[in-house]
């Protein structure tokens, strides 16, 4: 949808007074300049809202503008290909609306030098033509009260600018995106809106904020990594923190490093469909567990969200069946490969297109194991194979006449199978998020082994705490990496954006 320019207004609507391009050699500068416009806009933005619920007057229409960074350049200079991002692919103007310059303040200070060093040319920092929703320029946990909106003499949207579905989507990302005539290119993933949407779906399904969320993502399926997960991050906190800083829980609740949990603190009434939990660290540079539950849907849900916080690198840790006689339950598998029956991504990455190991996450968790269990070499491969990993989105397979899943199955070579581990994988790849999978075989329903409760109860013991060591331990050797070698350029398409 067209909007008017910020520099030749709409009369009907009240705005903030223009604000001048300004151009910047200094990528702080540019940042400090991107918060300043930004906290006007949605300063603005809710002050009028609150003055016209309170007063009940509908008579005008308010709208206010996300900043804008852009780059212009005439030069098809060379710049150093080892790095996977930074740089545009041509001549051109390229620009990105900008959202919560608070959050993505490290990123965007990163990013926007990279540009500037690469091809010398200052940044425009500036007011978009794209209005802000009122929703999304609210302060995090502030909601609209559905009854003092109805009291209104029109309809919130004649008021306020709101959420545009047909402008939130992700052709940038997906690599679809054609740009109009007069259109700059993108410069970033992602949009303000869309990173807008993103951040308060985040919120609801975790019961976090995204301000808590930490560079290096662990998804798991099942409750006992979470219990374990909370135990040891307690512990860590007693402790003094071992260079983590903070344990945050849903509801955001937070214990600090040196502190343990308050006896008898409020746990939320209910949990939400995804809880979060983050063991932090300076710079983002701690752990964060999800639990997505069971399906590639979830799967699918959390990971389209947690793609615009621009995370290092995810995992999916949890359990899966095991398909092949020789291993038995505790055992370890490490994916290479994914065989992709989830059907959710479909529609974004078709399913012709290979997701690749990535050497880096590999080599951690390979490395991660070895170091955990004590075990190497050929001793290594009693506990852990290395193999293709099959996701389904039927948890009852099993049901169905065998013939068929298993002839494709092991024409496939799969060694394991799940319901999540191809979708993160997949989207890991759409999103350019390094990814990597680490299951432990929890059952073998090929061999009669089924998931019971009375069977699962000492394995569960065993096992679920050093399989969350090891997870553990690869993101603490991937957070040692620099960002430029993690980020691979086996994510990066033709044509790209110079925003990682």
């Amino acid at each position: 949808m067209t909007q008017p320019s910020p520099s030749h207004p709409d009369p009907s609507f009240v705005m903030p007074e223009p604000a001048d391009d300004r151009l910047f050699h200094d990528a702080e500068a540019a940042v400090a300049e991107l918060t300043r416009l930004y906290g006007r806009a949605s300063r603005f933005l809710a002050e009028h809202f609150a003055t016209v619920v309170e007063s009940g007057d509908a008579s005008r229409r308010y709208r206010a503008f996300y900043p804008e960074i852009a780059l212009s350049t005439h030069s098809h200079v060379r710049v150093d290909s080892r790095l996977a991002y930074g740089h545009v692919p041509g001549p051109g103007r390229y620009s990105t609306t900008v959202t919560r310059p608070d959050l993505f303040s490290d990123y965007l200070t990163q990013q926007i030098a990279l540009l500037i060093r690469n091809h010398g040319q200052p940044v425009r920092v500036g007011d978009s033509a794209t209005p802000i929703p009122l929703h999304f320029a609210l302060p995090e946990g502030s909601y609209i009260d559905g009854a003092q909106a109805e009291r209104l003499a029109k309809p919130l949207r004649d008021i306020f600018d709101v959420p545009d579905l047909a402008a939130t989507d992700d052709r940038i990302v997906n690599g679809n995106f054609t740009p109009q005539a007069g259109e700059a290119m993108p410069l970033a993933p992602f949009t303000a809106q869309r990173v807008d949407y993103s951040l308060h779906r985040l919120q609801h399904y975790t019961a976090t904020s995204p301000t808590h969320f930490q560079n290096f993502v662990i998804f798991t399926n099942y409750q006992f990594y979470v219990d374990e997960f909370r135990a040891m991050a307690h512990a860590l906190m007693a402790g003094g923190g071992a260079g983590y800083t903070a344990f945050v829980e849903p509801g955001n609740r937070i214990v600090q490093a040196g502190e343990k949990p308050a006896t008898g603190a409020a746990e939320p009434s209910r949990l939400p469909q995804m809880p979060a939990y983050h063991l932090t660290r300076p710079g983002a540079g701690g752990i964060t567990l999800v639990n997505i539950g069971v399906g590639p849907s979830n799967a699918k849900t959390i990971t389209d969200h947690v793609a615009v916080l621009r995370p290092h690198a995810w995992l999916m840790l949890g359990h899966c069946a095991g398909l092949r006689n020789t291993q038995t339950l505790g055992d370890y598998v490490l994916a290479h490969a994914y065989v992709r029956e989830d059907h959710v991504l479909d529609a974004d990455l078709p399913i012709w297109v290979p997701i690749p190991a990535l050497a880096e996450v590999q080599v951690a968790l390979e490395q991660a194991v070895a170091e955990t269990t004590g075990l190497e070499g050929y001793d290594l491969k009693r506990i852990m194979r290395t193999g293709t990993v099959a996701t389904i989105d039927n948890r009852n397979w099993e049901l169905r006449d065998q013939t068929e899943p298993v002839e494709r199955l092991s024409q496939s070579r799969a060694i394991a199978l799940d319901m999540e581990s191809a979708t993160i994988a997949a989207n890991g790849f759409r999103f350019r998020v390094p990814y990597g999978t680490l299951l432990c075989v929890s059952d073998k329903p090929l061999h009669g082994e089924l998931k019971l409760p009375g069977m699962a109860t000492d394995f569960y013991r065993t096992q679920v705490s050093q399989h969350l060591q090891i997870g553990i331990r690869a993101m603490q050797k991937l957070a040692e990496m620099p960002p430029e070698r993690l980020h691979s350029r086996k994510l990066r398409s033709f044509f790209e954006t110079a925003f990682q």
